[in-house]
């Protein structure tokens, strides 16, 4: 069996992503998906990008990847705006919105968000229904069937739950604004990938420590605005800024 690595919400944290990154290495993994929100919120969206090009497989869009390049007048956009370049904002304008594939007999759909929207906000305490719909395809995917395990990001909060019909949905959490706990979280998938026939599959959740006052610094260092608000989500594991996830 194979075991990839699944990434999301960076937001330009380097410590943290530098942390996971040096964990997926260890472990032997090679194959690493990132489900966006490369920048924003953090110092160092250039860095992140830049890596993440060179490490991860395949790189789906986020709400924050997408809004990034529009025209603003909020500061953390255009100071992000500045740091990233032309290069780079076309990199992100570039990226997919989902990733699809077999693995041990089922069909896997990953995404930011949600199927549907980069923006739509689905907790794991929502009604069923919105959890449900997670699972279902639409304009924006290439198989136009409901998924057996359905996987995002978004939130910054990890967790996995079991639904009817033996499907799976799981959140990765978030590398480098975790609102959970404070460390960086990720998700390793086992199983045969792009398999069609039913093969033991399996999802796990890792916890890595990585030096949140490092991070602090390099963002004060950089002079980056909205300073107070994100170290106290990076100390604390709540949020506290103007712009959620």
């Amino acid at each position: 069996m194979e075991k990839m690595a699944v990434i999301s919400d960076i937001h330009g944290n380097m410590p943290a992503l530098k942390a996971v990154l040096k964990d997926i290495e260890e472990r032997g993994i090679q194959r690493i998906f990132c489900l966006g929100d490369l920048v924003g919120k953090g110092p160092h969206g250039d860095l992140a990008v830049d890596l993440i090009k060179e490490k991860c497989e395949i790189v789906v869009s986020g709400n924050w990847d997408e809004f990034i390049r529009e025209p603003s007048d909020i500061d953390i956009v255009t100071w992000n705006q500045d740091k990233l370049g032309t290069s780079r904002l076309a990199y992100l304008k570039s990226l997919p919105f989902c990733i699809e594939f077999m693995m041990s007999g089922r069909l896997v759909r990953l995404f930011h968000a949600s199927p549907r929207s980069l923006y739509e906000r689905i907790y794991p305490w929502d009604e069923q229904g919105k959890r449900e719909s997670l699972f279902e395809p639409s304009a924006n995917c290439r198989v136009q069937k409901p998924a057996d395990v359905a996987g995002y990001g978004d939130i910054h909060t990890a967790f996995l739950q079991h639904l009817e019909n033996g499907r799976t949905l799981f959140n990765t959490g978030s590398v480098g604004n975790s609102l959970d706990m404070v460390q960086a979280s990720y998700v390793i998938m086992e199983g045969e990938y792009g398999a069609h026939e039913a093969a033991p599959f399996g999802l796990q959740f890792v916890r890595v420590p990585y030096d949140v006052e490092e991070a602090i610094r390099e963002a004060e260092e950089r002079g980056m605005p909205q300073l107070e608000p994100y170290a106290i989500e990076l100390r604390t594991g709540q949020y506290r800024g103007k712009f959620k996830a």
